[in-house]
């Protein structure tokens, strides 16, 4: 496998009132260019400090992180993040929120009107040419989270990285969107990351799922591979039997092997 994302003997200690806080201890990992990756466990168990650290918003207390053969030593655009909170600029439209990334990676490289095009051309990628015009304030939730998706591949990143994009959506829009992000993923062969508690969004999006164990000190306690052929339909899949044996696998490590600890 080629080793596009490269994670190597990771560890995330956060220092705090009480002293140190081992967050992530031991993390290795290496993620192939174009692979859809998702990050699950329980509440606590790393997996959106797993993402900051792919990102750049924070850097490790120990270990190595590469993307590309180069070292990650901040943000940049080749990793674009796409949070559970969109996000836009309530003042802006949501052509200005897009073309405001744009212009902060092209701007130096691009004219205006090959900007406007990219920005234009990343609304049609998610379906949101008619609402280009409009603010955050007259869209709905799923859409709002559709421009921060066109706002995060306006970049061109090699790397998409999601924290729980669908995570306050109402099911149907939830379930819309997922469809989405596979045409998207595989449309732009990008790699993508994303972090979930959903146990079939995981199985239904994946290549591979990575499972987390029970913080604090948590470490990958197993990676599940997932062959279903591409291209996916949910409708296809509630009747197929490796999907349920994926579904299941996930499940019992979840709640077998890492029982939520008592409140």
């Amino acid at each position: 496998m080629e080793k596009y994302v490269q994670i190597e003997n990771v560890q995330m200690v956060f220092d705090t009132r009480k002293g140190p806080f081992v967050a992530l201890r031991d993390i290795n990992l290496n993620i192939a260019q174009g692979e859809f990756i998702s990050l699950i466990g329980h509440s606590g168990c790393g997996k959106s400090t797993l993402l900051n650290l792919v990102a750049g918003l924070t850097l490790p207390s120990g270990g190595a992180m590469l993307c590309a053969q180069r070292e990650i030593a901040g943000p940049g655009p080749d990793r674009a993040v796409v949070f559970q909170n969109h996000s836009l600029l309530p003042w802006l439209t949501c052509f200005d929120n897009v073309y405001l990334a744009v212009e902060r990676v092209f701007g130096g490289s691009e004219s205006r009107a090959v900007m406007k095009k990219r920005t234009q051309d990343a609304l049609a990628l998610v379906g949101l040419s008619h609402a280009e015009h409009k603010h955050p304030h007259e869209i709905s939730g799923g859409m709002k989270q559709r421009v921060g998706i066109a706002r995060a591949l306006s970049m061109q990143p090699k790397v998409l990285l999601l924290d729980e994009p669908f995570g306050a959506l109402d099911a149907l829009t939830r379930a819309h969107l997922q469809d989405e992000l596979m045409k998207i993923a595989a449309d732009t062969k990008s790699t993508v990351i994303m972090v979930t508690h959903d146990v079939d969004e995981a199985v239904l999006l994946s290549d591979r799922i990575v499972m987390m164990t029970n913080g604090p000190a948590a470490v990958i306690g197993e990676i599940l591979e997932v062959n279903l052929p591409r291209p996916r339909a949910r409708l296809e899949l509630a009747n197929d039997s490796k999907y349920h044996q994926y579904r299941s696998a996930v499940l019992d490590f979840l709640y077998r092997r890492q029982l939520r600890p008592a409140a």
